[in-house]
């Protein structure tokens, strides 16, 4: 099972990221994991990757793409994944699948965890990070729908789009995620 999660930051993604990681017994990979992995390593590609950060700049694309190839080829990423804020653009949606046809994947589910803008703020500021007043929530709300809400009509035209309600308990939506994922792949 090769799948991404969608939806705006304050969705749920991590949350429903690591239960179906439980579920299907694959790893849930997010972009931070796969950044801070690439750093650990140690290599000519991980050294990029920290000079970068150290910048402050945004992993560009190309070196992104490289890390996501580098952590999908290890072994526990054999039988399945879920990537969990990547893509993040339809570049990356792209690259992804240039990277899944290297490998000879494909991905089998795009879930779109759904919920109303004023939840995914009562709910970011209710994790009481210092950085998630609302007028920042609100922001990055704002980056989401410029950035990533494009993928959900690529997805869509490519026939893997799932949307799920994400306006529920926990445990509703994890059952909401499993129930939208293909059936030959459950």
């Amino acid at each position: 099972m090769r799948v991404i999660l969608l939806g705006a930051p304050g969705s749920g993604k991590g949350t429903q990221a690591a239960l179906l990681a439980d579920a299907l017994r694959i790893p849930a990979i997010s972009t931070g994991d796969m950044l801070r992995e690439a750093v650990d390593a140690g290599t000519s590609l991980g050294r990029r990757v920290e000079e970068i950060v150290a910048s402050g700049e945004l992993v560009d694309d190309a070196t992104m793409a490289k890390v996501v190839r580098t952590r999908l080829d290890r072994s526990d990423a054999a039988s399945g994944f879920i990537l969990d804020g990547y893509p993040r653009t339809l570049d990356q949606a792209r690259d992804l699948e240039g990277v899944l046809d290297e490998l000879d994947e494909q991905l089998d589910a795009a879930i779109l965890v759904e919920v109303p803008i004023d939840e995914v703020v009562r709910r970011s500021i209710a994790r009481g990070r210092e950085d998630d007043t609302e007028d920042v929530v609100r922001r990055r709300q704002e980056v989401y729908r410029e950035q990533t809400e494009p993928l959900i009509g690529y997805y869509r035209k490519l026939g893997l789009l799932r949307p799920v309600d994400g306006d529920q308990s926990i445990e509703q939506v994890h059952r909401a995620v499993l129930s939208a994922l293909p059936m030959e792949s459950r």
